[in-house]
């Protein structure tokens, strides 16, 4: 897979996600505490061949690059990246990501975010990138706003994850709000 690589700050770098990757990949992956804040589509437990089925449906995206490698000091950490929204919807984009616990609290998401959200507007005719986080996971829900995102909705009681109902909050970040500082 070919692509930028962009330096993010906290000693991160955002880079083509590569097939080296994979066993790392699916040893930090099957994490319940990292399903556990992510889409059901992300399985648990979370193995090689999963690895290998992602970078596989990676390699079929047309068009510049969309999905990146986190890597710390040149070893993969996570996964951050953004699909485009369709129809109606379609200058909009979901981002998401996730981070290895060994990188938690370091700054590293926040920085990855930043990147990610600046290349994306630089590179692709969005106006709009939003993210839901889970209510129980607050750590997320603040690298988004220290990310320049904002807070838009709180849709109650809309996800079921791991058996239990929690709220979803939305929040956004549109081309030309402000960077976010330091």
């Amino acid at each position: 897979m070919t692509g930028p690589t962009l330096p993010a700050g906290a000693g991160a770098i955002l880079r083509p996600l590569r097939e080296q990757d994979l066993p790392i990949m699916a040893a930090l992956a099957d994490n319940p505490k990292i399903w556990n804040n992510l889409l059901d589509v992300f399985p648990h437990p979370y193995g090689i061949g999963d690895a290998h089925a992602f970078y596989d449906r990676l390699d079929l995206s047309p068009g510049p690059l969309r999905t990146f490698a986190i890597t710390v000091e040149q070893r993969f950490a996570g996964v951050i990246g953004f699909d485009p929204l369709a129809d109606v919807h379609r200058m909009g984009a979901n981002i998401g990501y996730w981070l290895g616990e060994p990188y938690w609290g370091r700054g590293i998401g926040t920085a990855a975010l930043r990147t990610l959200t600046a290349y994306a507007f630089a590179t692709f005719a969005l106006e709009r990138l939003q993210a839901e986080v889970f209510a129980w996971n607050p750590a997320s829900a603040r690298v988004l706003e220290k990310s320049g995102y904002t807070f838009e909705a709180r849709a109650r009681r809309s996800v079921l994850k791991a058996g239990q109902i929690t709220d979803g909050l939305l929040y956004a970040r549109l081309r030309g709000d402000p960077a976010p500082g330091g």
